[in-house]
């Protein structure tokens, strides 16, 4: 049994390597770009909506409230970014359920790269609503010899992001695959359920904590004036 998804292979010519991550990843991004397309071509705002509209607007009212909820901000600015990433996740993970799919969630080159885009965004939100100089203040905060220990704490929460997010992932397809080879009938049924919910959990929970980091990037500075003040 292979573990990692990067090594199966499902086409190379020359340098040219495709494996499974690869492939389900852009499988993913084709299935989001389509039923993107298909449910936004016809939006109204009177009338009768369809279906598919009123689908889309609990999604992003219920995502847009939970952005609000953390943040104790508007959540226009971050709904884009906090969004993809909470979809993405959510459907790679959903459509594990589905025979020969492999979630790209469980390859750790996947969960690193939204890992380190959380880690970009941090700071990109941060300096866009504070400016550079009172962002990167609140890395000397409460004093210079702090530095260090921010800086790791940056780069530790970005590798738990990413190992944490893999590793629910990628253990729930092993059992899984065991408990298909031991009770093909039973078990897996009661798993692939219990996969699904797991996954749409794993990806609220990596929404979250993206926007927790935003959102104290955010606010630091904004704190620490109140308390001079004080």
């Amino acid at each position: 049994m292979t573990i990692n998804p990067d090594e199966i292979v499902l086409f190379q010519w020359s340098w040219l390597v495709i494996n499974s991550t690869i492939f389900f990843t852009w499988l993913v991004m084709f299935l989001l770009t389509l039923g993107s397309w298909l449910v936004t071509r016809k939006l109204t705002s009177q009338g009768q909506l369809s279906r598919w509209q009123n689908l889309l607007e609990v999604l992003i009212n219920a995502i847009n409230g939970q952005i609000r909820e953390v943040s104790r901000q508007e959540p226009g600015p971050y709904l884009p970014f906090i969004g993809t990433l909470f979809i993405y996740i959510a459907v790679s993970n959903i459509l594990g359920i589905v025979p020969g799919f492999t979630p790209p969630t469980g390859s750790l080159s996947t969960t690193a790269a939204l890992a380190i885009s959380v880690f970009i965004a941090v700071p990109v939100f941060g300096i866009a609503r504070q400016g550079i100089i009172n962002y990167l203040l609140q890395y000397i905060q409460p004093t210079f010899f702090m530095l260090p220990f921010n800086i790791i704490g940056e780069l530790s929460r970005t590798l738990a992001l990413a190992v944490r997010l893999y590793g629910n992932i990628m253990s729930g397809t092993i059992i899984v695959a065991i408990l298909l080879t031991i009770t093909p009938l039973i078990f897996p049924v009661v798993m692939q359920a219990l996969g699904l919910l797991t996954g749409l959990i794993q990806a609220y929970i990596f929404a979250i904590l993206a926007m927790v980091y935003i959102a104290s990037a955010s606010q630091a500075h904004e704190e620490i004036q109140k308390k001079g003040e004080k």
